[in-house]
């Protein structure tokens, strides 16, 4: 099954980029690999956001493109506060940050996640949109988030609510 707009409602969707300079990724990213529109969001510091079990305070702009069924999520911290992004930042430097796993049994994932030995390092709940953010370095390439797949997270709209602006 797909989305309204043409990725899969199961499994990985997306890989996520923690970049230096959100501008100069969106052009190396659109001129090298044909990926776009983008959407872009700055100074991004949502509600509901949790770091290691604390409410997040980090601050980041984020832009998310597309390339065939694949989103393509760039996420630049735009302050020093402690989140998932610094974490790998800190520990390796810019690059590879995580795959984003859509899920319509969110709850079950989370818990299946849990009874492998990993706790969430990070988390958003709202309305619309739910996912959480596991540290799977230890086995993967990068983190894990999982995406909660509902009826109201299925079209774009939630991809393009107050976008800043548009990268090619």
């Amino acid at each position: 099954m797909t989305s309204e707009w043409g990725r899969p409602t199961e499994g990985i969707f997306q890989t996520a980029f923690v970049v230096e300079d959100l501008d100069f990724a969106i052009e190396q990213f659109s001129s090298r690999f044909q990926v776009g529109p983008w959407r872009t969001f700055h100074d991004v510091d949502p509600e509901g956001a949790v770091y290691r079990g604390d409410p997040a305070r980090a601050r980041l702009h984020v832009a998310f493109g597309f390339a065939g069924q694949m989103t393509y999520e760039l996420v630049q911290p735009a302050d020093d506060a402690p989140s998932v992004y610094r974490d790998v930042i800190d520990d390796r430097g810019y690059g590879f940050h995580h795959f984003g796993y859509g899920t319509r049994g969110f709850d079950a994932a989370v818990a299946a996640m849990h009874a492998d030995g990993y706790q969430s390092v990070g988390s958003l709940e709202l309305p619309d949109l739910r996912l959480a953010i596991f540290d799977t370095r230890d086995v993967m390439p990068g983190m894990t988030e999982l995406i909660e797949v509902n009826d109201a997270a299925n079209g774009p709209a939630t991809f393009t609510a107050k976008p800043e602006g548009a990268g090619e």
